[in-house]
């Protein structure tokens, strides 16, 4: 091939004119990448005795849009050029922004507005979705990583999700495990999703937290749900279990008229007091006794609640030093997680699927920096847990 010798101003006005034209930047940007990985492959066949092979096609970002580049390629296939990694690296950061914008509550197609108006190009929903297989990966790594052989305490909560599975939406359970570590802070240890709640599924999940190290836990504070207590005690049979407290407020509010709610919500903070050193378990369960019988009288349900002795095991709580007492009779760290877990999924509608759900959720969780500080005032209740000493 004949080489053509131009001037520097012939060269000068090729790039001016070039550049003028729709995309032209991209173009020139797209040339000078190329001639850059070609003069590296030279380089790299000098000092590794390797010969040229063709080249290989690679979409890539380059100046905030898409690139399709051809990238050259060696014999040994062992050449990668140093300029493809820089723009792979800023195309992981582009993804990474892509899925934080969804994960603060944007919708896809939100996202690919806003990455239309960064790049210029529009991004369809299953674009952007594709963007998101990072996160997918690190999010079911997450779910699945060891764990530690010992939590004091585990909370068990769920918050309710409208959920598409194949044409049927329905507001579905999804549970998180929060641990709290000997050393008083905390981590979020599953997430599941139960469409139907089931007992013999809450044995499953046990089983797997011990597959996946944890040992043993000396409390575990979970909702009222069927049997929960049968599932941890098959487990980890050395487990006291509270059941929640402000839960079972909600329950009995829910039976009775407007005009007494006040009233029994005087009564019922009376029988579940937390700042009485020398109250046990015993003891509120006599309390309890006093209040079903009291508005049992007008509302037959609550007194029916007074003859179950599963409701002892919301008095739990009152064998455990008083100063760390209101910190284990409700499932309240998890509440504030699943208001979290809200705003993300508010704008939203319902979601595709239960996969899309748990990404979005375990982003959540994963990220949740508060429960890096340690809890004050646990280490008070020295007898039924093993605190790590301070340092």
């Amino acid at each position: 091939m004949k080489n053509l010798n131009f001037t520097q101003e012939q060269i000068n006005e090729i790039l001016v004119e070039i550049s003028e034209k729709k995309d032209g930047l991209d173009l020139l940007l797209k040339h000078a990448l190329e001639a850059m990985m070609r003069g590296e492959r030279e380089e790299y066949k000098t000092f590794a005795q390797d010969m040229s092979n063709g080249y290989r096609p690679r979409r890539t970002y380059g100046r905030g849009k898409m690139l399709e580049l051809r990238v050259p390629r060696t014999r040994n296939g062992s050449f990668y050029p140093l300029i493809l990694g820089l723009l792979r690296d800023q195309e992981e950061e582009a993804r990474k922004i892509a899925f934080t914008l969804y994960g603060a509550g944007m919708t896809t197609e939100q996202v690919g507005e806003v990455f239309g108006d960064l790049y210029g190009k529009e991004y369809s929903t299953s674009q952007v979705s594709r963007m998101f297989d990072y996160a997918r990966k690190d999010v079911a790594e997450w779910l699945k990583r060891p764990l530690e052989s010992y939590y004091p305490i585990l909370f068990i909560d769920a918050t309710f999700i409208s959920t598409r599975r194949e044409d049927h939406v329905s507001k579905e359970a999804y549970y998180t495990i929060l641990g709290v570590r000997a050393d008083r802070t905390r981590e979020v240890l599953a997430i599941v999703n139960f469409p139907t709640e089931s007992a013999s599924a809450w044995i499953d999940i046990f089983v797997e937290l011990r597959n996946r190290g944890v040992e043993s836990t000396n409390l575990v504070v979970s909702d009222s749900l069927a049997a929960i207590e049968d599932s941890v005690w098959r487990v980890y049979p050395e487990a006291e279990v509270q059941l929640c407290v402000v839960h079972l407020e909600r329950n009995v509010q829910k039976r009775i008229k407007p005009a007494d709610k006040a009233a029994v919500g005087e009564d019922f903070r009376e029988v579940f007091r937390t700042d009485d050193s020398s109250d046990k378990p015993e003891k509120g369960w006599a309390r309890w006794q006093w209040f079903t019988e009291k508005w049992g009288k007008k509302y037959p349900s609550i007194k029916s609640m007074g003859e179950n002795e599963r409701y002892k095991l919301h008095f739990t709580y009152l064998g455990f030093d008083y100063r760390m007492r209101p910190m284990i009779y409700t499932t309240n760290w998890i509440e504030r997680l699943n208001r979290d877990y809200k705003r993300t999924t508010r704008m939203r509608g319902a979601l595709p699927n239960p996969e899309a759900t748990m990404l979005l959720l375990g982003h959540v969780a994963m990220n949740r920096k508060a429960y890096l500080r340690k809890v004050p005032k646990l280490n008070y209740e020295t007898r039924k847990f093993a605190w790590q000493e301070e340092g």
